[in-house]
This record gives C-alpha cells, sequence and structure tokens, in this order.
C-alpha cells in the first residue's frame, strides 16, 4: 500500500519491486560503496544449496542401477565433460575445468528458477518481518552477472599465464592478431584489451538482460492479476484481464522454464569456449 492508503498504483508496485535492499545508498552507475544485500545472500544460498546437491551426489553414487536423482546428476556430468572435451584438449585442465563448467551450471539454473516463484511470495514474508524490499533473482541483478563473468576472465588470465608463461603471453598481447611487427604492437594490445573487454561485458550482459526482462514480464503479468483482485466484477474489463494473467502467468512459466535452463547452459559453454581460447597459441 502506499502512503495514502490506497492500492499501489502499476508504477509504484514495478519500482517497489525493482528495488534492492541495499547497504549504503548508490550514488552512480558504478558505486563499490553500495552493496545489494538481497542478491548477495540469495546467491550465496543458492550456491551452498548447489554445491551440498553435487556432494550428495557424489556420496550416493552407485555402481548398481541409479535412482532418478542419481541419473540426472550423471547426465549433467556427462553433458558436461562431453563439451569441455570438444573445446579444451588439455586432459589436465579439464580436470579442473569441466567441474567448475558443472558448478557454474548448477548455480546459475538455481539462481534463474527463483524466477519461477510468485512475484510476491517472498517479498511478502521478508516485508512482514520488516525488510521493506526483497528482490530474490540474482541474475537479474548486473552486478551478480558482471561479479561471475569476471570471475571467467580471471580464471582465463591464470590460463593464460599457465599455458603460455608470462614471456608467451606478453608477446601474444602484442603480436597477435594482425601481426607480429612493432609498428603494429599498440593496435594489436589495444585490440587485445577490447576483446578481454568485450567479451566479459557481453557475457555478463547476456545473462542480466535475458533474467531481468524475465522478471519484469512476471511482474506485469502479475498486474494483470491485481486488477482482478482489486475489481472483481464479471460485469468490467477487470475480470477478464485478471482471467488472461492467469493464463499469461502459466504460459510465461512455461516457457521461462526453457529460457533459465538455456541461459544457464550458455553462459556455461562460453566460460568453456573462453577457458579453451585462453589454452590456443596465436
Amino acid at each position: 500500500m502506499s502512503a495514502e492508503g490506497h492500492a499501489p498504483t502499476a508504477r509504484e508496485y514495478i519500482v517497489h519491486h525493482l528495488h534492492h535492499l541495499q547497504a549504503g545508498k548508490q550514488q552512480g552507475i558504478v558505486d563499490f560503496s553500495a552493496a545489494n544485500l538481497d542478491s548477495i545472500f540469495w546467491s550465496a544460498t543458492l550456491g551452498i544449496i548447489g554445491a551440498f546437491f553435487l556432494w550428495r551426489a557424489a556420496r550416493r553414487v552407485t555402481s548398481g542401477v541409479p535412482g532418478r536423482f542419481q541419473a540426472a546428476v550423471e547426465f549433467l556430468v556427462e553433458l558436461v565433460d562431453t563439451q569441455a572435451k570438444g573445446i579444451i584438449h588439455n586432459a589436465h585442465s579439464r580436470k579442473l575445468v569441466a567441474p567448475l563448467a558443472l558448478t557454474v551450471f548448477v548455480w546459475i539454473f538455481l539462481m534463474n528458477s527463483m524466477d519461477l516463484l510468485p512475484v510476491d511470495l517472498l517479498p511478502s514474508i521478508t516485508s512482514a518481518m520488516g525488510i521493506p524490499y526483497q528482490r530474490v533473482v540474482p541474475t537479474a541483478d548486473l552486478s551478480i552477472t558482471l561479479g561471475m563473468s569476471v570471475s571467467v576472465l580471471l580464471v582465463c588470465l591464470v590460463y593464460n599465464l599457465k599455458i603460455k608463461g608470462i614471456g608467451g603471453w606478453v608477446h601474444e598481447l602484442f603480436s597477435a592478431p594482425f601481426g607480429d611487427k612493432v609498428i603494429l604492437y599498440p593496435i594489436n594490445f589495444l585490440m587485445q584489451l577490447i576483446e578481454f573487454a568485450a567479451k566479459t561485458i557481453s557475457h555478463g550482459m547476456r545473462l542480466f538482460g535475458n533474467m531481468f526482462a524475465g522478471e519484469l514480464v512476471f511482474m506485469l503479468i502479475a498486474l494483470m492479476g491485481g486488477v482482478w483482485a482489486w475489481n472483481f466484477n464479471p460485469l468490467t474489463g477487470g475480470f477478464w484481464l485478471g482471467f488472461g494473467g492467469v493464463v499469461a502467468g502459466l504460459v510465461w512459466t512455461l516457457f521461462h522454464i526453457l529460457v533459465i535452463t538455456l541461459q544457464a547452459f550458455i553462459f556455461m559453454m562460453l566460460t568453456l569456449i573462453y577457458v579453451g581460447q585462453a589454452h590456443d597459441k596465436h
């Protein structure tokens, strides 16, 4: 409810749901002094749940006929391992990169899946506890997705140094992609910096954009249902708008299951591709 006691307008409803529970007030587009506490809490919680999920599967593995839980995990492990073998040909590197990619997929899938919960469910619970704002989809927060993409960049830099050595990597930074000529060194170095920045930003922005859009659509659908609740009259358009909200919510939820899975898979594949590129020598 707004300060005047009336039902919130569509703008007030959306603005409220898009507001993070923050430590400090954000002063600009980039402000490291402010932290989105809700995104940190839910991403950390889901990360722990995902790690427990994989640990439990490893502990309960049997050589006989697997149960549904074990079969699902084995399918994921085989899927990721197959993709890793096709991209990263260094067997020693795959021992770390393949589990990393599997963890990334499970973690992002769980964070994306929070979008399938009713929009007002968890915010209503936390509001009753005195917490005014609560966004529960961490991947709809740009700081989370860019943080993950920067982490992937750091892994790529480590493998560049490990595989090519300091001298080999520095030489590559100045000699690729236009050739090993001194006059081209500044251009090559600038292009390498642009490539690293573009891959990192697009890696995080792609996931954020899709999940933010999905979250916003769910809010709009919830508003359609709100019209039904606030103006329940079969003789007015409010009834049919509310009924349309139920249908739209069901259809979008079924479609969104594909979206959240696909986005987790794409982020995982790009992680493998970027790490694989760190192994390649120009």
